[in-house]
């Protein structure tokens, strides 16, 4: 066995320890750990687009919008995509945690990192009324992101780990093999 080779168990070995102990390794019957959830505004979604999705959100969508209201924890008339976050994801928590809840004629994504700011919290799918069900675009939060309660940074450290070890692992298979000739083994 090459010292590379050696290498690249001893780094996987490491990774997958560090997986298991802050709960990513997926053990105990669970089937893993639990994402939490938020629906937000899109970084790129229109000012009047958000405007007319809060007032119908707030109005026959049925969303808590007392949080956004003058005086309230969320209150900013400077910035809309923080008030059209907030009443997005209070639709999402309220309206079964479904892909359809957080679209807002795709004006809105789910995140996985915590947009709650200042006073203004942000609840979650995790502590929500439900599961949330289809597929996410995780990590594509808002510039200010609330990082505080979150182990977010040492599991993005464990996936660049990751990739190196399978960048290793590639190369040495790479040498193992002549890719460059038939395909066979070296001799």
């Amino acid at each position: 066995m090459s010292p590379k080779f050696s290498f690249s168990l001893l780094l996987f070995s490491l990774i997958s320890t560090l997986c298991a102990a802050q709960g990513g390794g997926g053990g105990g019957g669970g089937g893993g750990g639990t994402i939490e959830l938020w629906c937000v505004a899109k970084n790129n979604a229109e000012d009047a687009a958000l405007q007319s999705a809060i007032d119908w959100a707030c109005g026959p969508g049925g969303a808590n919008c007392g949080p956004i209201q003058p005086g309230g924890p969320c209150y900013d008339a400077s910035d809309i995509q923080k008030t059209a976050s907030y009443v997005f994801n209070d639709y999402f928590i309220r309206h079964g945690m479904t892909q359809d809840a957080c679209n807002f004629d795709n004006n809105a994504a789910l995140i996985s990192l915590n947009p709650s700011h200042g006073g203004c919290k942000f609840p979650s799918s995790k502590n929500g009324s439900g599961n949330f069900s289809g597929s996410t675009n995780v990590g594509l939060g808002p510039a200010s992101e609330d990082l505080s309660s979150s182990s977010y940074i040492p599991r993005r450290w464990i996936y660049i780990l990751m990739a190196i070890n399978l960048l290793f692992s590639a190369q040495e298979l790479l040498q193992v093999f002549d890719v460059s000739s038939t395909g066979s083994p070296k001799s």
